[in-house]
């Protein structure tokens, strides 16, 4: 299984008047975290995406467990857990500064051929990247 952790500040653009953050901002965490966590992996989305192939969401799950707060640093630990074959699951937690969990969810993204728009299997090189974290 692939892990990583990505720290994200919750932004006062991004609390609701009680200063918690607003719960339409985790898909944008779980996004920053993804994104990030694959390029420590030594993966970049754009790359994939000149190369013609694109990830877009098809699943999204939260779960709610307690509220961050305006200018916390929290923790988003993404877990990959399966190598992708035509779909991809990313498995979130997110911590604040006292390493206690607020939130966790999964995402679901499929590969689509750019140019067909039809699905389509993981790049190579990015089953490459991974594989050395399932054996």
């Amino acid at each position: 299984m692939y892990k990583a952790d990505v720290q994200v500040r919750v932004r006062y653009a991004e609390t609701d008047q009680m200063g918690y953050a607003y719960y339409g901002n985790y898909a944008t965490y779980y996004e920053v975290a993804r994104v990030e966590a694959m390029r420590q992996a030594g993966f970049q989305y754009k790359k994939m995406e000149e190369e013609g192939v694109m990830m877009p969401v098809t699943e999204l799950h939260c779960k709610f467990i307690r509220p961050a707060k305006y200018d916390e640093l929290l923790t988003v630990r993404v877990s990959i857990p399966s190598l992708p074959e035509m779909r991809m699951k990313f498995l979130y937690e997110v911590f604040n500064e006292q390493g206690i969990k607020l939130n966790q969810g999964e995402t679901t993204l499929a590969f689509i051929n750019k140019s067909t728009g039809r699905p389509c299997r993981a790049p190579g090189y990015l089953l490459e990247l991974l594989k050395p974290h399932f054996e």
